[in-house]
């Protein structure tokens, strides 16, 4: 149960609300708000985290951006406006944040699969300053802090490809693939890991994925291989 609501506007004071017993930050709170988890909630609103630019030659996206900011931005790639539509019903695209969707490592993300195809990195600040980590390290192993931005890659030719029970559906197992300016093709799955994993040739044999009610891990298995050749393909490249 929460007891208590902070709402700090600048992030020295974020971090030190957050080092109390129970405490959590609240982004759009999507995921926060249902599980209960937290005593304690320090809203990031204040904090002027919301932006999507340039920066150099990448897009920079501040980690308080609504999932419908990425859906309209005409900066952000196609493919991934597209991914963070599919991401959440329209009520919940307004309130959920990239930050929030990235910190919640939703096995099943179809956005978080976009974004690590296109080479993301996550800043996170501590209390140690800031910190900027490729999203997989960060997937795999959560850095404790407050997640501030991401930036992306820009360029390239992408393609996705989905199963799942209906087309309305989240997928069974969903597959990315990107292919750069400079050629390297990058394939990212959902649904077949604890978070979203980039994959390689040959390497889907590595991976045990979860059976459930949709399918067995034998099944998720088959979808992954099929889907993985079929978006590398579709950017030019055979799995």
């Amino acid at each position: 149960m929460i007891r208590a609501y902070h709402r700090p506007t600048t992030l020295e004071d974020a971090l030190s609300l957050l080092e109390s017993d129970g405490a959590a930050v609240l982004a759009g709170g999507t995921s926060l708000i249902a599980s209960g988890a937290a005593t304690a909630v320090v809203d990031l609103q204040d904090l002027d985290l919301s932006t999507i630019g340039l920066a150099d030659d990448r897009i920079a996206i501040g980690a308080m951006a609504r999932i419908r900011d990425i859906v309209d931005s005409d900066l952000v790639p196609l493919i991934l406006r597209d991914l963070a539509r599919r991401e959440a019903p329209n009520t919940i695209r307004n309130a959920a944040t990239v930050g929030g969707t990235i910190a919640s490592r939703d096995p099943e993300s179809e956005l978080v699969a976009g974004l690590l195809v296109h080479d993301t990195r996550v800043t996170i600040v501590t209390g140690d300053g800031p910190h900027t980590v490729a999203l997989p390290d960060y997937l795999a192993a959560p850095t404790p802090g407050i997640i501030t931005e991401i930036t992306i890659e820009r360029g390239g030719a992408s393609q996705a490809r989905r199963t799942g029970r209906t087309p309305a559906d989240r997928p069974i197992v969903m597959a990315v693939a990107r292919r750069t300016d400079d050629g390297e093709v990058r394939v990212a799955l959902t649904g077949i890991a604890a978070f979203p994993v980039l994959v390689d040739a040959g390497g889907l044999a590595a991976f045990d994925p979860p059976a459930d009610f949709r399918g067995t891990t034998e099944y998720r298995r088959h979808l992954a291989e099929t889907l993985a050749a079929r978006v590398t393909s579709a950017v030019g490249e055979s799995i």
